[in-house]
């Protein structure tokens, strides 16, 4: 749980750089978050969710 609290913490703070500097706009990130709201509810979000704590749990070991 605290690691995809974190997670989001620091994608937010990314998109909010990201539309602040310019780099994107405000309705491709509404799109983008979208997306990512309705992949949650889909049969991909385990194998996503899987992934992502695989690779955190292996960040340490380096």
């Amino acid at each position: 749980m605290a690691v995809s609290i974190s997670a989001v913490v620091l994608l937010g703070i990314i998109v909010v750089i990201l539309l602040r500097g310019g780099s994107i706009r405000l309705w491709p990130a509404l799109a983008c978050t979208g997306f990512g709201f309705f992949l949650a509810s889909t049969g991909a979000a385990p194998l996503i969710r899987a992934a992502i704590s695989a690779a955190t749990g292996w960040i340490p070991s380096i």
